[in-house]
This record gives structure tokens, sequence and C-alpha cells, in this order.
């Protein structure tokens, strides 16, 4: 059953999900023009050169892409991974702060993702989706969780478990994908949610 205060989620989601429709009917000539993709990818993916001497396609480029990237994907696949994930991250971020906060996190990740993919990317080739945003929710989540056992006083195994998971995973995605796999961006968007959650007020977890 759809919750009235979780349309942010809900928004997010469609958009995501409709813009990855009309790059896939681009790429198999549903509709045109054809190279719809490529185009996006131009204009929205995030290009490391363009914080550099490389010429953007309009004059806010290099700012607007800390953002924008992160409504692209790489394909179906990579789309449906990130929406199942931001369904049950957004959820359980969105009982305990709300739609205000839960964006103000959310973008919030998405921009350290970003600031930090650009401060340890090795190439130029560009990154796009939400998987930034989405390691901030789980940063905010693994953060609340540490507050809360800590206020209890109680352990602190469980969170430092979750972060060396976290480690391990993106060791061994990193290596399955021959490098590919946009470690930087999962890395700040980490950090940027964890902070976040830190600032913003939540529910206590009673009230959840």
């Amino acid at each position: 059953m759809l919750k009235p205060n979780h349309f942010a989620l809900y928004a997010l989601i469609a958009t995501c999900c409709a813009i990855e429709l009309a790059l896939v009917l681009s790429d198999r000539a549903v509709i045109v023009p054809l190279h719809v993709r490529q185009l996006a990818y131009d204009y929205g993916a995030f290009w490391p050169g363009l914080l550099g001497n490389w010429k953007p396609n309009y004059a806010a480029q290099p700012y607007t892409m800390f953002l924008t990237y992160s409504f692209l994907h790489g394909g179906i696949v990579h789309l449906v991974v990130n929406m199942i994930s931001l369904w049950s991250l957004g959820n359980a971020v969105l009982n305990r702060v709300g739609q205000v906060r839960f964006v103000l996190l959310y973008f919030g990740s998405s921009l350290g993702g970003s600031a930090v993919f650009a401060m340890l990317a090795p190439t130029l080739r560009p990154m796009v989706g939400a998987s930034g945003s989405l390691f901030g929710l789980l940063g905010a989540i693994v953060a609340w969780d540490y507050l809360d056992r800590y206020s209890n006083l109680e352990g602190l195994r469980d969170a430092a478990r979750v972060v060396a998971i976290l480690v391990g995973l993106n060791l061994v995605l990193w290596w399955a994908m021959d490098g590919q796999l946009a470690w930087q961006t999962h890395l700040g968007g980490f950090l940027a949610g964890w902070v976040v959650a830190l600032l913003i007020k939540r529910k206590p977890l009673e009230d959840c």
C-alpha cells in the first residue's frame, strides 16, 4: 500500500525508471531520435574532466553533474538493483526522519559520493547511478544504529561488522568488474550519509 508521506521516495523511483525506459526504447529504435543514451550521458553523467580543462555542454554542467548523475543508469539490471535497494533503504529512512530530511539526506549523499569520486577517480571515465545516494542512506542507518547502541550501552560489534561487510563487498565487486566499480562514490556517499544522519533530528527507534 502506498503511503502519502513517502511521495518523495516514489517520485525518485518513478523518475529514474522513466529516464531509463526512454533510454532503452531509444537503444532499441522504438522511439526517435536514436542514441539518446549517449546524449543523456554527455549532458547528465559525472565527467571528472569537466573539473579540469574540458569544455562543458552548458555553463552549469560542472556543477549540476554532482546531482544529475544519480538519475542515470547503465542499463536495466543496474536500474533494477538500485531501485530495489532504494525502496528498501528509503522506507527505513523515511520512517525515522520524514520526507524533507530524507530528501536532504539523499541528495547530500549524492553530493558526497560525486565529490569523493572527483577526488579519487583514477581515470576520466564518466560515472552514473544512484549508488552514492543509496550508500548514504545505508550510512545513515548504520550511524543511527551506532548511536542507539551507544546510548543503550550495548555492544557496537554489529555496526562494525556491517562496515566490514560493505568494505569486503566493494572489494569483491571491484575485482569482479575489473576495476569498473565506482567504489569512490560508494565511500563518499556512505560518509556523507553518516555525517548528515548525525546532524538531523530523527524519531526514537521505538516510535518507528
